[in-house]
């Protein structure tokens, strides 16, 4: 650190106590530039522009229960401090990662002693969502009693991270990412700010700069503030903070990515329906997303394989081929060659045509086996290894398809409740046509026929023997 570097003190405005006391020069940018009021919150216009409901609610002094739903560095944590403020409650932080179920019964029996002198208590959970669904419960009681208000933080999504009977006692309300001109507000006020932000130092910051630490925060005013402050150390008092001191300060900008909750699943998501509309643009950014996320390649390829039957099946049957390849061909080279035949199989099953017919084929056959679970296999296509089989009939009539030189015989296959029924319509696209075309051949050649021809299979002795016993 340069030896003219001077870090601001982060001063509370005159009178303050309790919540906001005085902080000292060890406090990170970040901790001292937390908005003290409403008027100074910014973003979540949604949630807190005047005459919001939220915002009517925390200035009357009456929230309820609530949980925030919001990515890093969206204002959680701080809002939750403002409500405690508004309402003149205490506000008791607490996090789910490195506390458990015994601080839980301490809290709970402190905000019982408040409550008895009139004062009410804010429990501010941190990432709630690391708490089990049955340790959720030991809120449950305190909260419906009033013991205390329980103000919850996740970056995951609430519908499946906490348990319902919290849930429904609970408000959600959704934070958004820092939009890159709500993060230029934050960076300007940290940079004028004399008592708690930069403005001591007197610091000049290229618009280039400013625009690389506002767009690569990705909506993360912490991480803004992070990278400014680091810019600032290696300045000093009075210097100039440039394209390649940002980006120094920045270090290496991380995908936004998990391996197991919503954003995985919203990624797999995204990387799906762009194969399925024919993007091989989208596909491919989502695809890089989640491998600079970490995600394990074969989540990617289990998934690139089930789409090649879904959305493109017989349409192009090549699909399937290359996709079972390339996952085969990463086993063989692995990461960084591996991604490869990854990036081939994006592209070709992005630009293939694409059909459903087959997964549609599939659910309506399966659909029609659940209504006809006992539906007889028609006599003529029942197989008779022994004598008394044949003798009842089993097999009779059985036309053998490759004793005529089209290898189509006209003949019922299905039971006899369900016969005329249509399971597969091929698509207009790729190999389906002539799929189509073959079809319409033989429906026109079963049309033709009046009476079907005399059997043949085994009894005219045509075809190998195996196969008549098919």
């Amino acid at each position: 650190m340069p030896k003219n570097y001077r870090r601001p003190r982060g001063t509370p405005a005159a009178g303050e106590q309790g919540l906001w006391s005085a902080r000292e020069t060890a406090l990170p940018l970040a901790a001292r530039m937390r908005p003290r009021t409403l008027d100074e919150f910014v973003g979540q216009e949604h949630l807190l522009a005047p005459g919001k409901a939220l915002r009517d609610a925390i200035e009357k002094g009456s929230v309820s229960s609530m949980v925030f739903w919001g990515p890093p560095g969206s204002g959680k944590t701080t809002l939750g401090r403002l409500i405690a403020q508004y309402t003149d409650r205490d506000f008791v932080p607490f996090s789910a990662v490195t506390e458990g179920i015994p601080r839980v019964r301490e809290v709970v029996t402190e905000a019982e002693q408040r409550l008895q002198m009139g004062r009410q208590t804010i429990l501010f959970v941190d990432e709630i969502h690391r708490f089990n669904k049955a340790q959720q419960d030991a809120f449950l009681p305190h909260v419906e009693a009033g013991t205390i208000t329980l103000v919850g933080a996740t970056t995951e999504n609430p519908s499946f991270e906490l348990n319902n009977a919290l849930l429904s006692r609970m408000r959600v309300f959704v934070l958004n990412p820092l939009t890159q001109g709500d993060l230029g507000a934050v960076v300007d006020r940290a940079l004028l700010d004399e008592e708690r932000g930069l403005g001591a130092l007197h610091l000049k910051v290229d618009d280039d700069a400013r625009e690389i630490i506002t767009r690569e925060a990705d909506g993360d005013a912490r991480r803004a503030l992070t990278v400014l402050e680091a810019a600032a150390e290696h300045v000093g008092d009075g210097g100039r903070i440039t394209v390649t001191v940002a980006r120094d300060a920045m270090q290496k900008r991380f995908a936004h990515h998990d391996k197991s909750g919503e954003v995985h699943f919203n990624m797999l998501s995204a990387y799906h329906k762009s194969l399925r509309g024919s993007d091989p643009q989208g596909a491919l950014y989502w695809m890089a997303r989640m491998i600079e996320g970490g995600e394990d390649p074969m989540t990617i390829f289990r998934r690139s394989i089930a789409m090649a039957a879904e959305d493109i099946g017989l349409a192009d049957p090549q699909a399937l081929q290359l996709a079972v390849a390339a996952r085969d061909a990463f086993h063989m080279l692995g990461p960084p060659e591996g991604y490869l035949p990854l990036a081939e199989m994006v592209i070709y099953l992005a630009t293939a045509p694409k059909s459903n017919a087959s997964y549609r084929a599939l659910s309506a056959a399966l659909e029609a086996a659940r209504e006809s679970p006992a539906a007889q296999v028609p006599m003529h296509i029942r197989n008779a290894p022994t004598q008394l089989m044949k003798d009842l009939g089993y097999h009779e009539g059985y036309q053998y398809a490759h004793s005529v030189p089209e290898a189509y015989i006209p003949q019922e296959y299905l039971p006899e409740e369900l016969r005329g029924s249509v399971f597969y319509e091929p698509g207009p696209y790729g190999f389906e046509k002539e799929v189509a075309k073959r079809l319409a051949w033989w429906a026109d050649l079963k049309a033709k026929v009046s009476t079907p021809p005399s059997p043949q299979g085994d009894k005219s002795g045509s075809g190998p023997k195996k196969e008549q016993e098919k």
